[in-house]
């Protein structure tokens, strides 16, 4: 029979990965083992979990006057300056969130989950103010496009977030 393994150490179970961890007693042995889901895959799950929470604050971002005037009023630079924060918080969040400890070997996989969710964020944004027909992408496409920035603000926070509920 094998000696147990003493050191923590990353295996798949029912699909996920998870990282294992060896639970000793005072002599060293090991009474058990704890699992803790090592959330560095982008599944379709995590995505519908992004879709919901950019809804979250979207809905009642998005359906305020002064979100649409501060489009009309806000410089374009301004507006792009507002977006590199919001993608620098998400990058963040999620690196502190899911990435900390397992980063090296999941880069990949971190640069999609950042980009992921802006970018869906971002297109429930654009749908949900082409729906309210506040996003005139016909006859002021860089209109639409501030305003679909500025509410991304709010709304890929809180997919963030949401992506990291389990």
């Amino acid at each position: 029979m094998s000696e147990p393994r003493r050191e923590p150490r990353v295996e798949r179970v029912g699909g996920y990965l998870h990282r294992v961890v060896p639970i000793l007693d005072n002599a060293g042995k090991v009474l058990d083992y704890a699992l803790k889901p090592l959330m560095v895959e982008f599944r379709p799950r995590d995505l519908m979990q992004v879709i919901i929470g950019a809804a979250i604050l979207a809905v009642p971002v998005a359906f305020t006057e002064e979100t649409w005037r501060l489009g009309e009023t806000l410089p374009l630079g301004n507006v792009l300056i507002l977006s590199a924060i919001s993608l620098l918080f998400i990058a963040l969040f999620v690196y502190f969130n899911f990435y900390r400890f397992a980063f090296k070997g999941h880069a990949f996989e971190y640069t999609k989950r950042v980009l992921a969710i802006y970018f869906f964020s971002l297109v429930v944004v654009g749908a949900l103010l082409t729906v309210i027909q506040i996003a005139p992408w016909t006859t002021d496409t860089l209109l639409a496009v501030k305003r679909t920035l500025i509410v991304a603000f709010p709304a890929s926070m809180s997919a963030a977030v949401s992506d990291a509920l389990k």
